[in-house]
């Protein structure tokens, strides 16, 4: 049997394929719409190549808006399956497309797939890990309502012990999360608070879904889809073409990678707040050179030492947005309750799809128009992104899921460089000692149970 800590990694491992997809869209649209044979078979605008990065944006839209009605109604696993169903449909249309139509049709299909399984993905990893690797499990990219809520609360907490206590359903640690639980679905029962409207009731439950879609919009606002979107044009537009283009992005996706992997190795031990600050400050560093770099020496330069440095500022840009990248997800999944979650984090995936749309449509109009003056945009947002998390963000980190209610409640809105340990309390490990005090005080000297 596997250990409980390596089995929630197989499992999340699994389900974060979903992620993969996602990631896998938004590289090969570069490439794509950069094409001599793309181009040349459907013509497309300058608008027409906005809606081919957008409409998949648009689509995840709505699909993380329908995964947050499913999740509770259908279950965690059934909306994943949903899902990977909707961009099997998706791909395979812009696989076999013969006309711009089938295009933009597959494109938005594949987007509803995408948002459906970005917004489930975090929120069931969330659920399933321990609060001590929970960062590093839902970077991976709340089964237990869909299972309590429904009444199975024997095969809820054989659930529980199987992902944290090898099936041993007497554990301290395992009753008492188990016990959290029940309490906050008791809760949701008896107040019927299943309405999207729970979340703008209380100061505590508005702060953070004004915080998770902060989150969201920010991270959108960093720049990375028009990178992401257009990095083969970005790189042409300072003077680099041909197979150098996809080598040097081939790079950037190498790079983008290691620093997801650092990020999820770390950000349970040094926290979400630190990170997420550092690296909207050094991107914001990164597009400040950049910025200079093409306004002083455009592509008519021809200064290879110019597009080097251009070069080499991408990259750096997509090491350093790892923070954003995986942090994007994690905070909103582990910051509601178990009352609000899938609609706090439907709403919150649905904000950065909308503003990933936004940035798809306007990145080539931008670019066209504007040309080095469009990224200040993104010099700006970042720096105000750090100013943002610094002033509102509180630390997270090794929170159980269910104790985020007691520092949201009492926790300044203004954070800053206040101390809030005194507003983090852990209550499932505080309730896991007195189940396992009671536990020792019920066996005898020889460790058998006093009749």
């Amino acid at each position: 049997m596997l250990p409980p800590r390596a089995y929630q990694l197989l499992v999340s491992t699994f389900a974060a394929l979903g992620s993969f997809l996602y990631g896998y869209d938004l590289t090969i649209v570069a490439e794509v719409v950069s094409s001599q044979s793309f181009n040349n078979k459907f013509h497309p605008s300058t608008t027409e190549v906005g809606l081919v990065a957008s409409l998949l944006t648009a689509g995840a839209f709505v699909g993380a808006g329908l995964a947050g009605a499913t999740s509770d109604l259908l279950g965690r696993r059934a909306t994943i399956i949903i899902g990977g169903l909707f961009f099997c449909l998706g791909g395979g249309l812009q696989t076999g497309a013969e006309n711009y139509a089938y295009i933009i049709s597959g494109r938005f299909i594949a987007g509803v797939a995408i948002g459906v399984l970005t917004m489930i993905i975090p929120l069931y990893q969330a659920e399933l890990a321990h609060p001590e690797i929970r960062g590093f499990i839902t970077g991976l990219q709340q089964f237990m309502l869909g299972i309590g809520g429904k009444g199975k609360t024997e095969q809820g907490l054989a659930t529980l012990a199987r992902l944290h206590a090898n099936n041993d359903t007497t554990n301290a640690w395992v009753l008492a999360e188990y016990q959290q639980i029940r309490e906050q679905v008791i809760i949701e029962e008896e107040s019927e608070a299943k309405s999207i409207t729970e979340l703008f009731r209380t100061k505590s439950n508005f702060r953070r879904i004004m915080l998770a879609c902060g989150i969201q919009a920010a991270t959108q606002m960093t720049g990375i889809s028009a990178i992401q979107y257009y990095s083969v044009t970005i790189f042409e537009q300072i003077g680099i073409n041909g197979t150098d283009t996809l080598r040097y992005q081939a790079i950037n996706s190498v790079i983008g990678l290691v620093g997801e992997l650092l990020i999820m190795l770390f950000v349970d031990k040094v926290g979400r707040r630190g990170l997420i600050i550092f690296g909207n400050l050094a991107m914001c560093v990164t597009y400040i050179i950049s910025t200079i770099l093409l306004a002083k020496f455009p592509p008519s330069s021809d200064n290879s030492g110019a597009h080097w440095g251009f070069i080499v500022m991408t990259w750096l840009f997509n090491f350093t947005f790892a923070t954003m990248g995986s942090l994007s997800w994690i905070i909103p999944a582990e910051i509601f309750d178990t009352v609000t979650r899938s609609k706090g984090v439907a709403i919150a995936a649905m904000t950065s799809f909308a503003f990933n749309t936004m940035i798809g449509q306007v990145t080539p109009i931008g670019m066209k128009h504007s040309a080095w003056r469009f990224y200040i945009l993104f010099v700006v947002t970042n720096f105000t992104n750090a100013v943002f998390f610094w002033a509102m963000l509180p630390e997270t980190r090794k929170l159980a899921l269910e104790e985020m209610n007691h520092l949201f409640s009492e926790a300044p809105l203004f954070v800053g460089n206040r101390d809030l340990s005194r507003f983090t309390i852990n209550e499932t490990l505080e309730m896991a000692r007195n189940i396992g005090d009671k536990q020792h005080e019920a066996e005898g000297p020889t460790g058998g149970h006093v009749e």
